[in-house]
């Protein structure tokens, strides 16, 4: 595509011109050992290690207390549904939330409201094959907040950018800038870096950091390294290591270490000793004919497990526990997911007549 591109641009002045010609040879030159590699798409910086940070590790499944929700589909393509959720005794989890989704192969639209007013709005468009506007709103009686990200993909990079509360109403920038780009070097290896701009309020200084990261992917197993130089909090190294044993098993861990400048004698920054601190997680994911289990234990004594079960085509049951060996403490979650399909859809799909579209999640 690019040397057709480059090609089709006229070439008249380029040729009479010896400096042009031998910067266009040397840039097709380029794209013929690009292509010659093979590099992939990397994806994202932000989700670096996401195979044990979305899939294996428990932090984006654990629940506590009591979680029904009722899900009824109206229609696969596009894909629209309704959800009602109800949970009692959880921590961070409203009584009740209802949420309206929406996906076609350009728009994913998703609304959240829960009882006390608070309300979550996000929306992704694809402009094309590239780029993607992510949106994400949210409006609470304490505070709200609005962020908006482009992700541009090609071929064998990801470009990012993202803005969080930005605003130019107080007679300057205001807000939290994140910039990434990962970038496949080789077909196994990428390597990324990621920079910050924040500023809380006009009368606060702004603060910048910087984060770079190496992805490495292995025949059956993917490793991951990010080092964040030091900053106003210090500065961090998080390493996470991933492999699949079988086809149903996969294990993965995540190290984190932080460097954070120490308190004087004085109650000052300056001649304190430097504080360390880390965190180590282990965990293991089997999957089963209807069911999954995921299971994690950490440096700080928590044993972590849980269990999603599918008793009937329509009907989830969902178990998790947490057990604190340091702290003697131990918390237990039960959820159960029913999905309201009609007959019509259900007869859909089990005939795969409805393709469902690639909605840009």
């Amino acid at each position: 595509m690019d040397n057709a591109r480059l090609a089709s641009i006229p070439t008249g002045l380029i040729n009479d011109n010896a400096l042009a010609s031998a910067v266009r040879n040397t840039y097709l030159s380029f794209l013929e050992r690009r292509d010659a590699l093979g590099l992939s798409n990397p994806g994202t910086f932000e989700n670096i290690n996401r195979e044990v940070a979305r899939d294996v590790l428990l932090t984006n499944f654990m629940f506590t207390g009591l979680r029904a929700e009722w899900n009824k589909p109206i229609s696969n393509s596009p894909i629209f549904q309704l959800s009602h959720q109800l949970s009692m005794g959880a921590q961070g989890m409203s009584p009740y939330t209802f949420s309206a989704l929406y996906g076609s192969s350009k728009v994913f639209l998703q609304g959240t409201m829960e009882n006390d007013g608070s309300l979550v709005a996000r929306s992704n468009y694809r402009w094309n094959d590239s780029l993607i506007t992510k949106t994400n709103a949210q409006i609470q009686s304490s505070q709200s907040m609005l962020s908006i990200e482009n992700d541009f993909s090609g071929r064998d990079f990801t470009a990012s950018l993202k803005a969080m509360n930005p605003s130019i109403l107080e007679g300057g920038v205001k807000g939290i800038f994140i910039a990434s780009y990962l970038q496949s070097v080789t077909p196994s290896l990428a390597l990324g870096i990621e920079a910050v701009w924040q500023r809380v309020a006009m009368n606060s200084s702004p603060e910048a950091l910087l984060s770079y990261g190496a992805r490495y992917k292995g025949l059956d197993w993917i490793a991951s390294l990010q080092m964040q130089t030091e900053g106003p909090q210090g500065s961090a190294i998080s390493s996470s290591y991933w492999r699949r044993l079988t086809d149903k098993v996969s294990v993965g861990t995540d190290l984190s270490l932080q460097f954070a400048p120490g308190l004087s004698g004085q109650g000052g920054l300056m001649g304190g000793s430097l504080q360390k601190e880390g965190s180590a997680t282990a965990g293991a994911k089997y999957e089963f004919r209807a069911s999954t289990f995921r299971a994690q234990v950490d440096s700080k004594g928590r044993l972590s497990c849980l269990l999603e079960k599918t008793i009937l085509p329509a009907v989830r049951v969902t178990f998790a526990g947490e057990m604190d060996h340091l702290k003697q403490q131990a918390k237990v979650g039960v959820g159960v997911s029913v999905e309201a399909m009609s007959e019509d859809l259900m007869e859909q799909a089990e005939k795969g007549g409805v393709q469902a579209p690639a909605v840009p999640f």
